[in-house]
């Protein structure tokens, strides 16, 4: 049976330290969002707050929801050892590359500046762990290494910020 509490657990940070993927998704306008993320991206910053690097790539619609004050939620399996699931809601702030802050959510990274579009804060308000007995086992293999082949190349090229600042923020998809 699920858990529903404010703030993460000891054992919540643990359990999020240790996977190489999770989910965020978002609304703010029309659709919904959800995007798979990989690398070694987020970081716990405290008991009711999350920073994750956020590196561009084809959309941008967490900037956008951000942007927009839209909710949250941050989901996180067990695909290996015990299973578990747990959803992180929250309300997003955006750490921009001209913040004061920037350089110091950097720190927390192995990173290059350049080929970070930016950080997104997520304050939590509500964190809800359930057993996750369906979701199937996984085997990590590694991570595929083509985006941050590419943003090294268009960094490279002098091309990368003119890619950030096109597609900043993605169109909002109509209903047909």
């Amino acid at each position: 049976m699920g858990k529903q509490y404010k703030i993460l657990k000891e054992k919540d940070k643990d359990f999020i330290k240790k996977q190489k993927i999770f989910y965020i998704a978002s609304n703010s306008v029309q659709e919904v969002n959800i995007s798979p993320k990989g690398y070694k991206t987020i970081r716990v910053l405290n008991d009711s707050s999350i920073v994750f690097l956020d590196y561009p790539g084809s959309g941008n619609r967490t900037y956008r929801d951000a942007k927009n004050n839209g909710e949250f939620t941050l989901l996180f399996n067990a695909y290996e050892g015990k299973a578990m699931i747990l959803r992180l809601f929250a309300k997003a702030q955006i750490v921009e590359k001209n913040s004061e802050d920037f350089e110091n959510y950097l720190k927390l990274f192995d990173e290059k500046k350049p080929l970070v579009r930016n950080f997104f804060i997520f304050n939590i308000y509500g964190v809800e762990s359930s057993c996750g007995e369906s979701v199937p086992y996984m085997e990590y293999k590694g991570e595929r290494n083509s985006l941050k082949e590419w943003l090294v190349k268009m960094d490279e090229s002098d091309k990368l910020e003119a890619y950030i600042d096109a597609h900043l923020v993605p169109p909002t998809m109509k209903n047909n």
